[in-house]
């Protein structure tokens, strides 16, 4: 297999297919809300969770078969059932369309992979084997949790800030540069880490 383009997606406002809605399409469905994407699920049944997000109208849910036509106008489809006839044939109707489709656990019929994710605020890492193995994957995310910390989610938000002042400021483009490298080296990270913690601590007070 040719080797895989990493990315991070903006799904906001755009069109995505979950193909059943089980346990696994909720979570499936769960990580699309999340991204602003506008979430339709075609399945036979549906988990409580799924019925809750369709009466609150955060998706649309049809109740019935899956029927090729689903997929028109779809910018990807997540396919999550137990039938390899229905996953083929959803990956087959999605390739003839061009509509980027993941079916779970079966990398053969996946465009894409859902890669183990590190969340810290706005700072995402994500780890992927191309799915040949998603245990080492989760592996590697539980040993990134412990290299950064819930912190760096604060530290984050103020990084962009001061980036935002910097680069609007009226400093020469290579002194801006300077700023931005040594605000983003190990000492400015583990300072700021060792402030937030110290907040937390005594209540926010400074």
């Amino acid at each position: 297999m040719s080797s895989l383009f990493p990315m991070f997606l903006k799904l906001e406002e755009r069109q995505c297919l979950v193909v059943g809605a089980g346990k696994i399409g909720e979570s499936k469905i769960a990580g699309l809300l999340e991204t602003g994407a506008l979430v339709r699920v075609v399945a036979l049944g549906s988990s409580p969770a799924v019925r809750k997000w369709a009466d609150a109208r955060r998706i649309e849910l049809e109740l019935r078969p899956f029927s090729p036509g689903d997929l028109d106008g779809v910018f990807l489809v997540v396919v999550a059932t137990s039938s390899r006839r229905l996953n083929e044939q959803v990956h087959f109707e999605a390739q003839k369309r061009g509509v980027l489709c993941n079916v779970v656990d079966v990398p053969d019929l996946c465009d894409f992979f859902y890669p183990a994710v590190v969340r810290r605020g706005d700072l995402q890492i994500a780890v992927s084997t191309g799915g040949q193995s998603p245990s080492l994957a989760q592996k590697i995310r539980q040993q990134l949790e412990q290299e950064f910390p819930p912190g760096y989610a604060a530290w984050v938000a103020e990084l962009g800030e001061t980036r935002r002042l910097i680069l609007a400021s009226d400093l020469d483009q290579e002194r801006k540069l300077d700023l931005l490298h040594s605000l983003a080296s190990r000492e400015a990270v583990e300072a700021a880490l060792a402030e937030n913690s110290a907040l937390v601590m005594t209540g926010g007070k400074r």
